[in-house]
């Protein structure tokens, strides 16, 4: 017997139908394509549809960074920042700072 899907989910279907496929190519091609994504405003991912033609959307709804943390690095990153490293939500605030901090020296030493 099937279960019907929420409401709410209902615009994820084609997204869980999507599969991802990877490419395992030269890094000039890599870098290449991931600056003119980067010069387009787009995702390497939506670079690469619309090289080949497919339908992309022009601006993501949410444009974010990611990175993947494993417990072992929320470890690591409590104790850089004396926290407990169930306090996630912390971490990543002092993350964004560090992240900002950064861009700001970087924005700064290229201005000098």
């Amino acid at each position: 017997m099937a279960r019907k899907i929420p409401e709410k989910w209902q615009s994820s279907v084609k997204a869980i139908k999507a599969v991802q496929v990877a490419f395992d190519m030269d890094e000039k091609i890599q870098l290449s394509i991931r600056k003119q994504a980067l010069d387009a405003g787009l995702s390497p991912s939506d670079q690469i549809r619309d090289i080949l033609g497919l339908p992309i959307n022009k601006r993501p709804k949410r444009p974010r960074l990611t990175v993947s943390l494993a417990p072992s690095d929320y470890q690591l990153l409590a104790e850089k920042y004396q926290l407990q490293a169930e306090d996630q939500l912390e971490i990543k605030k002092k993350l964004m700072d560090d992240l900002i901090t950064h861009i700001n020296l970087v924005n700064k030493d290229k201005n000098e």
